[in-house]
């Protein structure tokens, strides 16, 4: 099979399209003709190397053997292992696991382990592979950092920051279902989107600081972390929480400075500083899939590339303002 593979670290130029062995799925394992995969900012992490701490279970100065990309999939099953149930060959599936920049993907249906998370979840009806693709790992994690994190309920009011992004466009349709109240932070580019997500109110950060608006809010989501934490606290209701999350960029890096003074700083504070850790699961991601379904989640894909264009998709991707997901199709 055809399947994007790196075996040295770098930019997208490191990336190439090799024949592999097409994976034969374990007992409980289903394996997947992949139809699209999304990307992540998680994926150029992997084949960057970055933080160099990452390396330690992936090889230091090299890859210690050849390393498939990509999470985010939907696809048809083409083959079970002996002990699956509840899935069907040609059914229509979507979710999370390794390598699914490829033509073919195993994927576990039982409970995986927090070093090889994974999930799968029937594909709705009314969504294309392509936004499948683009809902996994983004959308539990967008569910998790509101639900689980900022307990956000009916009728609070919520601040999201980068919500045109990839997990914001989806946290800003999840937080409407909630019944909160959203305000997205956004450049000009993505206002009418983050607006047609059914955003209360948009703020063009170019043109209107959020930290010296008179608004206080009951959980702020924030995607981007480039702001003083001292001034976005300021928006925050004394019982609110904040909910950081970002892996840095291509040109900054994971500012640890920033994370070590926040964690210094969280016993401290009448304010909840909730870091988020993603954790898949089939539970959520059928919720997702019931969302779609009902209409209430609709993916956002900026742009979708061939399987061949895929080093162009993650300079794409690196950029760091994509509006919505970018989807690689098999």
């Amino acid at each position: 099979m055809k399947a994007v593979v790196y075996s040295e670290y770098g930019g997208p130029d490191v990336l190439r399209v090799a024949d592999i062995a097409t994976p034969t799925p374990a007992a409980k394992e289903v394996l997947v003709q992949v139809r699209a995969a999304g990307l992540n900012p998680v994926d150029w992490h992997f084949y960057r190397g970055m933080p160099l701490a990452a390396r330690l279970m992936t090889g230091f100065g090299r890859p210690r053997r050849q390393r498939g990309v990509g999470g985010d999939f939907a696809g048809t099953i083409a083959a079970l292992g002996r002990d699956v149930h509840g899935f069907a060959v040609g059914q229509s599936v979507f979710g999370y696991a390794s390598n699914s920049l490829a033509q073919y993907m195993t994927v576990a249906t039982g409970k995986t382990s927090a070093m090889n998370p994974q999930a799968v979840a029937a594909k709705p009806e009314r969504v294309t592979f392509e936004q499948a693709a683009s809902v996994g790992l983004a959308g539990i994690t967008g569910l998790q950092m509101l639900r689980d994190s900022a307990r956000v309920k009916a009728g609070q009011r919520v601040l999201i920051i980068g919500a045109g992004g990839g997990i914001g466009s989806l946290a800003v349709q999840i937080a409407k279902s909630f019944g909160a109240h959203v305000t997205g932070v956004q450049s000009a580019a993505a206002c009418d989107l983050v607006r047609s997500l059914g955003a209360d109110r948009v703020i063009d950060y170019a043109k209107e600081d959020f930290t010296q608006d008179i608004a206080r809010y009951d959980a702020i989501i924030d995607n981007v972390t480039n702001r003083e934490l001292n001034d976005v606290l300021r928006t925050l209701k004394p019982d609110g929480t904040l909910v950081p999350n970002s892996g840095g960029t291509v040109e900054s890096g994971f500012d640890v400075r920033r994370l070590i003074a926040t964690l210094a700083k969280r016993p401290f504070l009448k304010q909840k500083i909730a870091m988020p850790a993603t954790k898949l699961n089939h539970a959520d991601m059928q919720l997702l899939a019931n969302m779609m379904a009902a209409g209430t989640l609709k993916p956002v894909l900026e742009r979708c590339y061939p399987l061949t264009a895929v080093a162009e998709a993650f300079r794409h991707l690196e950029t760091g303002h994509a509006h919505g997901k970018i989807v690689v199709t098999i």
